[in-house]
């Protein structure tokens, strides 16, 4: 194992997933079911199903495009979204 590239995955997903709308749906979840041990186990499922597909998604479109136009892409749509979401188009 690659402790390089795991250390830098772990912490930008990390951080990058603190205090986002996930969390936010955990919160609401066991505070409304009252069973925070469901909760989290669907929680982490959900997401490891996720990052399954993403992973194996990037490994798949690294075959065909570079990774720069992949990156490029991404933030591209971030932008996107995000000016949907200020001009409340979405």
């Amino acid at each position: 194992m690659d402790w390089k590239v795991f250390l830098a995955t772990f912490g930008a997903v990390f951080f990058a997933e603190l205090a986002d709308k996930t969390q936010l749906v955990g919160i609401g979840m066991a505070a409304k079911t009252g069973k925070p041990i469901s909760v989290w186990l669907g929680s982490v499922s959900a997401y490891v199903l996720v990052t399954v597909i993403s992973v194996f998604l990037g490994a798949l479109l690294s075959k065909y495009i570079r990774p720069e136009i992949v990156r490029y892409a991404g933030a591209s749509l971030f932008v996107v979204v995000g000016l949907l979401m200020f001009f409340k188009v979405v």
